[in-house]
């Protein structure tokens, strides 16, 4: 069965959306840890983090929120953010906080696959990296490879990238860790076609909008994509 990760922004409603997630057919869930100026993210999950950080949820606040997701899910939680946040909070203290807060890895998403190589993290590629990058990304990373399907920001798309195949492909030649991808997926037809190419996906803009409608919507959104899986 292919996995489904969904993208959940820290706020303090976030664990019983996770759970709701999960019960929906969720098998991964990651955690935003907001940040000022999130270069990777587009306007939904950017919006997200900033009614995040204007709701106090700062770096403690949100390891308090991994925590409390972690006593209600059993399935791995991923914190994901940006490596200034480690720098200003400290990045070894980071790694145990998060880690004794239930994490089972890290994403971190503008840190080179080659910078901090002690920090276990899971790996992003894009469509731009080299065979070289994709070697030294599969051979570092944490449990699975995270495709990212486009060059530029998240946010939901009208169609599955057409760059993911032979990102997939050239991923494929150089490693056997599961392929995960995301970046663009946010309709249970680009979840279809996404897991023709690779073990996993990864959903978020749209994880998000579902979410700011509650629990519910949540789970109707991640039960969709989990049929079409």
């Amino acid at each position: 069965m292919k996995a489904l990760v969904v993208y959940l922004m820290a706020m303090p409603e976030t664990p019983a959306l996770a759970r709701a997630a999960v019960e929906a057919g969720a098998d991964v869930v990651e955690i935003g840890f907001p940040f000022s100026d999130p270069l990777a993210d587009g306007p939904v999950i950017r919006r997200a983090g900033e009614r995040a950080l204007a709701a106090g949820m700062r770096t403690r606040r949100c390891l308090e929120c991994l925590a409390e997701t972690r006593a209600l899910v059993d399935v791995p939680l991923i914190p994901m953010t940006y490596s200034s946040l480690l720098d200003a909070y400290g990045w070894e203290r980071f790694a145990t906080d998060a880690h004794d807060a239930g994490a089972t890895s890290l994403i971190v998403a503008d840190l080179p696959s080659d910078v901090r190589p002690e920090l276990r993290r899971v790996q992003l590629v894009a469509p731009t990296s080299t065979d070289e990058r994709l070697r030294l990304a599969a051979e570092t990373t944490d449990g699975w490879l995270y495709l990212v399907t486009v060059t530029g920001i998240t946010g939901a798309r009208a169609e599955l990238a057409p760059t993911l195949a032979p990102l997939a492909a050239r991923a494929r030649a150089v490693t056997g860790v599961p392929l995960y991808a995301g970046f663009g997926i946010s309709t249970p037809e680009h979840a279809r076609a996404a897991g023709e190419l690779v073990d996993g996906i990864v959903v978020g803009s749209r994880a998000v909008e579902a979410a700011e409608s509650g629990a519910g919507e949540l789970s109707r959104f991640v039960a969709s994509l989990r049929a079409a899986l």
